[in-house]
This record gives structure tokens, C-alpha cells and sequence, in this order.
């Protein structure tokens, strides 16, 4: 079957090219009767716009890039889903690009979103404590996922310090006294998470141990914790772990398990990142929910933002808040509801 052309639309509809043009590039310019008689003939035929014509011709792309680090976090799946939602609703598409974890991959992709004339770009960049945004990308609305901006530009994060606040909080009225903090700090939003749990701790003067190695991010690497804890003896072993991310969390719990000790009654451990991919394990794990969602959205509103006209800070910041999901892993040990008074009226929680 031929491909329908520009100019089969146009005759078919009995008016010129410039007008079918106008009709998919500035449709305000043409009169609503004659745009609805475009607009069937295009669909009737089955007629697909260049997109590159549409953008020499002066016509928006309505699509934005999103640059993601990876696919196997459900916070970046999320983030995805997000953006696309509330893209849709202004008459936007999202195209994604996974950069798998590499800097000069990630760069490809916003250097190719650029060439490709998309009206925005979303990136959740790999960020360690150095990260500042490529200057590449400010040609054209710009929005930083996941990160705490220091430089000029548009930011969109969960609020990580109020994150690591909230799992101490947590830690405490769960009684508390010795928490470890098991991850690799190396990337700013961890390195922010363990701020805000290290600065809740003193304030309620907890003990807080520091468990981290620069190549920690595995499950094996969290067994490999849970295993070094289970041999120490129970007075020497934190009361208290916190994975600061939620597949380090599982392995700890079952490296205990492995060694024969049991979560939560030997010793209670929680995540930090909200990863439902992470949590498969024998024990459901308590942790922070992320807002990945929220933020995409939130990110393609600050781009429609910019794209409007709408004057923003030079450093532009959206915190977004988390909240604690506690399951199990968390809960009052057996021996812990044997001697209690009354029962543990939010059991049903971690159920």
C-alpha cells in the first residue's frame, strides 16, 4: 500500500497544502469547520505528519526526552510512569532512553534528544557528590530528576535528609538504642540519607554505626553485612539496621537468616528507597516510600513551565515528600509481644 502524502490530504479535502499545513503545525490559524474537515480526512486516510517537516515548519515536536540511569529500579520505572501521565494530559509523548549507569551514555542520549528537537528533557542522572548539570542541556527546557540542585537550573527530589529523619523516627518508636547504617554514601542522594539519619539519631542520642564500602550495592554484599552482624554477640549487634537502599536491606536480612538468627526478633532491619523490585524476600521489609511517581509528574509541570514563558528561581528546587511503609521486618519480636501488657495493636500493618 502507497504511504499517504501531504498532498493527499489536501486534495482530498479540497484545500491547499499550506492550509493542511497550517492545520498540523498552527492550527489557529485555521478556521474550526475547515480544521474538523482536515482533521477527518487525515484520520479517514490514514495520514502520518513528518515530524521532522512539522518542526521546520515551526511546529512544536509535543514531546519530551527523559533520560533514565536504569530500568531495573522501580523508583525509575516509576519516575517514567509519571512523566508519560501527566504528559499525556497536556498533549505530550515521552520518549525514554536508558543510559545503563554510564556518564557518556547519558550524554549520547541528551545530545540526541537535543538533535531530534524534542520540546523538553527530563534526566534522572547517576549523581555523586561532584555531579553539576551539563550545559549541553540548557538550550532547551531542562529538568534534573532525583537531585538536589546547587547550580542553576530546575530540580525535582525526594526530600532524602526528611527520608533518613523519618526511618530513625521509625527506628525509635520501635525502641531502638543501637542503629547501623549499611551502603555506599558516595552518590548524593544516599550521602543526604545518611545525613538526616545521622542527625536524628544524635538528636535522640542513639548509637549510630557507619557500614559502608564504595562498590556496596548488591544483595550478596548485604548477605555478606547480615552474616558479620548475626557472629558478633547480641549485646555488640545493633538492634537496628537500615539498608540505605531497599536490595541491601533483603540481603542482610537473609544473611541473618542464614546464620541462623531470625528478623525482627534478633534484630530489626528496614530499607531506604522504596524499591518493590527488592522485595521478594521471606520477610516483608519495612521501608521508605519514594515519590517516584510525583516526580514525574512534578517534572514535566516545570517543563510546560518554562515552555509558557512562566519565570522560575535560578536555582529551582521541588522537594517532594516520602512517607514510612512498615511491614515485618520491624515489628515487635516475639519475645517482645510475649511480655507486653497488651498486644501489638499495629501488627496487622506488617502483615
Amino acid at each position: 500500500m502507497a504511504k499517504v502524502k501531504i498532498s493527499d490530504v489536501a486534495r482530498e479535502a479540497g484545500v491547499s497544502l499550506g492550509t493542511v499545513s497550517n492545520a498540523l503545525n498552527h492550527p489557529e490559524k485555521v478556521r474550526p469547520e475547515k480544521l474538523a474537515l482536515i482533521n477527518e480526512t487525515i484520520e479517514r486516510l490514514g495520514y502520518v505528519p513528518n515530524q521532522g517537516a512539522r518542526q521546520l515548519a515551526g511546529g512544536k515536536s509535543h514531546t519530551f526526552g527523559l533520560v533514565l540511569p536504569r530500568l531495573d529500579h522501580a523508583f525509575s520505572l516509576q519516575i517514567a510512569n509519571g512523566a508519560q501521565s501527566e504528559a499525556r494530559s497536556h498533549g505530550y509523548a515521552v520518549l525514554v532512553a536508558n543510559a545503563g549507569n554510564d556518564d557518556i551514555l547519558e550524554n549520547h542520549y541528551m545530545s540526541y534528544f537535543l538533535g531530534a528537537q524534542v520540546d523538553g528533557v527530563l534526566v534522572q542522572p547517576m549523581a555523586d557528590v561532584s555531579w553539576k548539570p551539563s550545559h549541553q542541556a540548557m538550550s532547551i527546557p531542562t529538568v534534573y530528576l532525583d537531585i538536589h540542585g546547587k547550580t542553576p537550573g530546575v530540580y525535582v527530589a525526594a526530600d532524602n535528609e526528611a527520608q533518613g529523619r523519618q526511618i530513625v523516627e521509625h527506628a525509635i518508636d520501635r525502641g531502638a538504642k543501637h542503629i547501623a547504617v549499611v551502603g555506599d554514601a558516595r552518590f548524593m542522594q544516599l550521602k543526604l540519607r545518611v545525613r538526616g539519619i545521622c542527625d536524628a539519631a544524635r538528636e535522640a542520642g542513639l548509637s549510630v554505626e557507619l557500614i559502608g564500602r564504595g562498590d556496596w550495592n548488591s544483595s550478596s554484599d548485604g548477605f555478606d553485612i547480615g552474616t558479620k552482624l548475626a557472629a558478633r554477640d547480641a549485646d555488640k549487634r545493633p538492634d537496628f539496621a537500615i539498608g540505605l537502599t531497599d536490595v541491601l536491606a533483603t540481603g542482610i536480612i537473609d544473611g541473618m537468616r542464614s546464620a541462623g538468627l531470625q528478623v525482627p526478633d534478633d534484630m530489626l532491619v528496614a530499607g531506604c528507597d522504596g524499591n518493590p523490585l527488592a522485595w521478594g524476600g521471606p520477610v516483608p521489609l519495612t521501608t521508605i516510600v519514594s515519590p517516584g511517581f510525583a516526580i514525574g509528574q512534578r517534572g514535566v509541570q516545570l517543563l510546560i513551565s518554562q515552555i509558557e514563558g512562566v519565570k522560575l528561581d535560578k536555582i529551582h528546587q521541588d522537594l517532594i515528600d516520602s512517607s514510612v511503609v512498615a511491614r515485618l521486618s520491624t515489628a515487635a519480636s516475639s519475645r517482645q509481644r510475649k511480655h507486653a501488657d497488651t498486644p501489638d495493636s499495629n501488627l496487622g500493618d506488617y502483615l
